[in-house]
């Protein structure tokens, strides 16, 4: 896997505490798809701004000690699971998210975000996620 790709999430998403769920923009109270604890975890940090390489790097540095030997082995399968499934996008380039995927939904301005991803909707030719 090329580490200098950056990575970006194309989903909306809800963090309680430790767990990351998949949500609906539009009625976020509905049941979430809650993610295992790995896709969660590059769901959340999948900002666009940081490379596949620096994510492996900083999960590594979260361990006391040496890291498990197949972190990066479990983190590149992750990373082409969801990026198989259009849930996070590699790209040579850092990408600024739109608004409605920056945060997880608890943080958004919900008026506004569903605005904004109505609107991207609505432009031809872009991708919209959520």
């Amino acid at each position: 896997m090329d580490k200098s790709k950056y990575l970006y999430r194309n989903v909306v998403f809800s963090r309680q505490g430790n767990t990351v769920s998949l949500v609906d923009i539009n009625d976020p109270d509905k049941e979430a798809l809650k993610f295992e604890p790995w896709l969660g975890i590059v769901i959340a940090l999948a900002d666009g701004n940081h490379t596949v390489g620096e994510l492996v790097d900083f999960l590594a540095r979260q361990y006391p000690g040496e890291p498990p030997g197949d972190l990066e082995h479990t983190l590149e399968s992750v990373i082409e699971r969801l990026n198989e499934t259009k849930m996070i996008r590699l790209t040579d380039e850092p990408v600024e998210m739109p608004y409605y995927l920056s945060l997880p939904v608890e943080q958004l301005d919900l008026p506004r975000a569903r605005r904004m991803l109505a609107e991207d909707a609505r432009a031809p030719g872009e991708e919209s996620g959520g």
